[in-house]
């Protein structure tokens, strides 16, 4: 007989569990069998729970993102002008949470799942659209029509910047953000 109100309980420990295999693999070639031992149950109970493999890493890329949108909110709740929420939005990308060796090694595998999965495909683009839209939201005042331009290329620039810290120890998250803030300094007397 099930225990009442383990579910969600259990579900936040694959989740963690399937963070943590994914960062110590550096793929997403990791059995359910080890997400479920470290979570502390059977394979069965994580199939149960989830389905399958692409099912439970999709769940945690889910809390990553909500950790990451998170960290959106954080800085935009300090943020009073359009220039400054600008500037919370792209240093949100690249604050420590997202640069947790679990969490590139997800973000990784992510960008190539989202090639073959459909699934993994839809909430890449939910991510992109949200992304998108907090850019160009503070952009129209200050950029008019050339909002939505500008923020295609800065959610691009966000994107590789970060691939680009999380891949290369030369390049720390600190560059990274100096960067996208000088291209949006750029993009913005040009506009």
């Amino acid at each position: 007989m099930p225990k009442v109100g383990m579910e969600p309980i259990r579900r936040r420990a694959l989740v963690q569990a399937a963070i943590e295999e994914i960062g110590a693999a550096g793929s997403l070639d990791v059995p359910v069998s080890r997400i479920a031992k470290r979570a502390g149950m059977s394979p069965a109970l994580a199939h149960h729970y989830f389905g399958s493999k692409e099912d439970i890493f999709l769940a945690a890329m889910r809390h990553i993102l909500s950790l990451y949108g998170a960290e959106v909110c954080r800085l935009l709740n300090a943020a009073g002008s359009p220039r400054a929420r600008l500037e919370a939005v792209i240093s949100a990308g690249f604050t420590p949470v997202n640069f947790r060796h679990e969490s590139v090694s997800a973000w990784l595998s992510f960008y190539v799942l989202a090639q073959t999965s459909p699934k993994a495909n839809r909430l890449l683009r939910v991510y992109h659209r949200r992304l998108h839209s907090n850019l160009v939201h503070d952009l129209r005042p200050l950029a008019g029509a050339a909002s939505d331009g500008i923020a295609e290329r800065i959610a691009g620039l966000i994107d590789g910047l970060y691939l680009h810290a999380a891949l290369n120890p030369k390049t720390t998250a600190a560059i990274a953000n100096a960067h996208a803030l000088q291209a949006l300094d750029n993009e913005l007397r040009t506009a």
